[in-house]
């Protein structure tokens, strides 16, 4: 997508449990992304690393919760997390990545947890 038809969110609600962020899109795009996924899938710099050598893989977060939304210019939100993670800013196109490829993302993501001995729980 050029930078001109790039999709707007329409609508950003979080579930009454707190466990999943739904995103609309003017597009009719419309993805229910779980709270667990967005924290492990952070695009900080805490998780994401300046580098991909600096990646980190965030364990433990399967009851995590999402305590606010806020947005950030008209670009972006941060998500506050219960764990007190709140550095992340997820734009719309990264919203759209994490909706359209959840499959990749978690998989890279539970390969990682495999592979360093981690878990999802603490």
């Amino acid at each position: 997508m050029t930078a001109n038809s790039d999709p707007w969110p329409t609508e950003l609600r979080v579930s009454s449990d707190r466990k999943t962020l739904t995103v609309a899109f003017n597009n009719g795009a419309k993805h229910d992304l779980a709270a667990e996924y967005l924290r492990v899938c952070s695009p900080s710099a805490e998780v994401k690393g300046h580098a991909p050598s600096q990646k980190k893989t965030v364990p433990g977060k399967r009851n995590v919760e999402i305590i606010k939304v806020e947005p950030v210019g008209n670009y972006a939100v941060r998500i506050h997390f219960d764990d007190m993670h709140n550095s992340g800013i997820y734009s719309w196109r990264y919203f759209l990545d994490l909706g359209e490829n959840p499959e990749q993302h978690w998989e890279v993501y539970l390969r990682e947890l495999e592979e360093k001995g981690l878990s999802r729980d603490l």
